[in-house]
C-alpha cells in the first residue's frame, strides 16, 4: 500500500524539484498520474522519464517557454518504460526507487479523522438535482459508510488499507457516476473541450486510448470540484 501512494508523491517531488517549484500540479497532471499508475508504468520509469525531460530541455540554447505540465514528460516515461522492460528490470527497479515518505503514516486516528471529515464534507456538498438516481441520496449513503467504516476501525484499532482503499474506490467511482448523469451535457462538453485545449501540445506524444483515460479522469476532477465533493483515497489524506 506505502508504494501506491509514494507513486504519487514520488512522481509530484521529483516534477516539482526539476522544474524549481512554482505552480502546482493540475488537475491533468494528476489524471496523467493516475493514467501511468492503471497502465502498470513502473514508478522508476517515470522518475526517470522526468529526469530525461529536464536534461535535455536544459540543454536547449533557448529557454523562453517553462515546462508547465507533467504532459511534457510523456514521451520520454513512456521511452523510459520500454529501456526498463528490454533490460528487464521494471519490477525491481519500482521496489528500489519506491521509499516511505517521513510523516507519511497511516495510524488508525488518522484515517478515522480522514473518514469522518469526508463524510461531514459529503453532507455539506453542492450537488446537482437532475432525473433519476438522487446525487445528494448518493452522497448521504456514502457519508454514512464512511461513519461506518470509522467505526469499525476505532474497534478494531487496524485496518487492512488494500481493503479499505477498495472500499473507497468503489464508493468515489458511484458518486463519479451519478454526478456524471445529473449534469447537463453542455456542462460536460465545456469540460471535454477545456481537457482536449489542454492536451494540444501533447497529443503527439501519447496513445489514442492514453488520451481517453486521461479525457475521463481530467473530466472525473472536474466534476468532484464543481460540487466540492472530496476525494475519498487514503492518497488525499
Amino acid at each position: 500500500m506505502e508504494n501506491y501512494f509514494n507513486y504519487f508523491t514520488e512522481i509530484e517531488d521529483r516534477y516539482l524539484q526539476r522544474r524549481g517549484g512554482g505552480l502546482l500540479l493540475s488537475a491533468l497532471d494528476w489524471a496523467l498520474i493516475e493514467t501511468w499508475k492503471n497502465a502498470g508504468i513502473p514508478l522508476e520509469a517515470v522518475l526517470r522519464g522526468i529526469d530525461n525531460a529536464f536534461d535535455q530541455y536544459d540543454k536547449r540554447p533557448s529557454k523562453t517557454k517553462k515546462v508547465n505540465s507533467l504532459a511534457y514528460c510523456s514521451q520520454l516515461v513512456l521511452a523510459a518504460t520500454e529501456d526498463m522492460k528490454e533490460a528487464a528490470v521494471g519490477a525491481a527497479g519500482e521496489t528500489s526507487a519506491t521509499k516511505p515518505r517521513a510523516g507519511q503514516g497511516f495510524e488508525p486516528e488518522v484515517v478515522v479523522t480522514f473518514l469522518r471529515r469526508n463524510a461531514d464534507l459529503l453532507e455539506a456538498a453542492h450537488l446537482p438535482e437532475g432525473s433519476g438516481v438522487s446525487a445528494r441520496s448518493v452522497a448521504r449513503d456514502a457519508a454514512q459508510t464512511l461513519r461506518q467504516l470509522a467505526e469499525e476501525i476505532e474497534q478494531k484499532a487496524t485496518a487492512r488499507l488494500e481493503d479499505l482503499e477498495r472500499r473507497l474506490t468503489v464508493l468515489e467511482e458511484r458518486l463519479f457516476a451519478v454526478l456524471l448523469a445529473s449534469t447537463s451535457d453542455e456542462e460536460i462538453v465545456t469540460v471535454r473541450a477545456e481537457a482536449d485545449r489542454d492536451l494540444i501540445p501533447y497529443r503527439r506524444k501519447m496513445s489514442g486510448p492514453q488520451i481517453e483515460q486521461l479525457q475521463r479522469q481530467y473530466v472525473h476532477q472536474r466534476l468532484l470540484e464543481k460540487y466540492r465533493v472530496p476525494r475519498l483515497s487514503l492518497f488525499y489524506m
